[in-house]
């Protein structure tokens, strides 16, 4: 599998996603309903993700996790505990990020936390709000984080899908003020707008 990692940045000490989720989106015009269409042509992570997330398709759950598992080998970073991001969606039956999270942790043999972080209130996907500030203020107080989890320890937050990093910067702020030595951010795709 061909991938090619970027870095993020934010509240953490190292951040890297895999790759981008798409190489090209061609807007084709609205359906009948006013809904944009657009022809989407995604990375091989990407399609191997939006297999996993929005098709259920746990055959790919292998594939990803091999380039999840040689990538975080070869950053020869000695993480202690992985913890998940919580889902948007709890309704699903197959949780990706938690499924992924596990598989992981298995192969590193690294503890994965996956009660560390709580969702404290709801709010719509963030991938439907476009204004950073808006974004922000629905984050405030969203998340609540367990020490026993994370004090001491040197943390890999873990997520499928990086947007605009909100999310994980709320949360790492969070892992980092219940104590955590070190945070550090990863994630399979990242999305490529930067809103």
């Amino acid at each position: 599998m061909t991938y090619n990692p970027r870095r993020i940045f934010g509240s953490w000490t190292e951040g890297w996603v895999l790759d981008l989720h798409t190489s090209s989106s061609t807007y084709l015009g609205d359906d009948e309903f006013g809904h944009p269409q657009f022809e989407t042509v995604r990375t091989e992570i990407g399609e191997l993700l939006f297999k996993l997330k929005y098709r259920n398709d746990e055959s790919v759950l292998a594939d990803l996790a091999d380039a999840a598992e040689g990538f975080i080998r070869s950053w020869r970073t000695d993480f202690s505990v992985i913890v998940p991001v919580p889902p948007t969606r709890t309704y699903r039956v197959l949780q990706p990020v938690l499924r992924l999270a596990s598989e992981i942790g298995l192969r590193l043999a690294i503890p994965v936390a996956a009660g560390a972080v709580r969702k404290l209130k709801s709010f719509s996907e963030l991938k439907n709000v476009y204004d950073a500030e808006e974004r922000r203020k629905l984050l405030e107080g969203a998340f609540e984080v367990n020490p026993k989890h994370v004090s001491g320890e040197r943390v890999l937050l873990f997520d499928d899908l990086y947007r605009s990093g909100a999310t994980m910067n709320a949360i790492a702020e969070r892992i980092s003020a219940a104590g955590a030595s070190q945070v550090f951010a990863f994630a399979l795709t990242q999305t490529r707008s930067r809103t």
